[in-house]
């Protein structure tokens, strides 16, 4: 049976390189998932709002245009 020497300049580079390889995955933070959608009304809410506001805009037009053609 062989016995390998090495010296403690190729067991320090065999070292440090097992550290560079090591070290940075240890540090490594994974990335936290996004968070799921969830809907707390406020887009149906607006949704809602823009509807009534555009039925209130139609009405106001038409009973406009109905007193103005009830005048001549």
């Amino acid at each position: 049976m062989e016995v390998y020497r090495f010296s403690h300049g190729v067991m320090a580079a065999i070292a440090a390189l097992v550290v560079a390889i090591v070290l940075p995955a240890a540090q490594a933070q994974s990335l936290a998932p996004a968070p799921a959608p969830a809907s707390d009304g406020t887009s149906i809410d607006q949704g809602i709002a823009y509807v009534l506001m555009l039925v209130a805009l139609v009405l106001t037009y038409l009973i406009h245009n109905a007193d103005i053609s009830s005048t001549f």
